[in-house]
């Protein structure tokens, strides 16, 4: 299963920045992993999107899990919306990703 998150900043860009390092580690180890397949910040930078995949077994658990470990989240920096996604035009490409 694939979802889209949209992260959406809670406080000032000058205090989120203080957190942005962490963030940013955090959704390396789950591009490592295979969860994060793209992410990044919009513009203007009001907070970021990811594209996700996540085991068809526990679609919900894993995207919980996905927002709650967020350093941003922890922080009370960010909160996540979460839209879980069932892609079909280009999905073989996704799937190979």
């Amino acid at each position: 299963m694939y979802a889209i998150a949209i992260i959406r900043y809670r406080r000032p860009l000058a205090e989120v920045v203080t957190v942005t390092d962490k963030h940013r580690a955090y959704l390396h180890s789950l591009f490592e992993k295979g969860i994060v397949l793209a992410s990044g910040p919009l513009d203007p930078r009001s907070g970021g999107a990811l594209l996700l995949r996540v085991p068809d077994s526990s679609v919900q658990e894993s995207l919980d899990a996905v927002r709650d470990n967020d350093p941003y989240v922890k922080s009370g920096m960010a909160q996540y919306e979460i839209l879980p996604w069932a892609a079909s035009t280009g999905k073989e490409k996704l799937d190979q990703l």
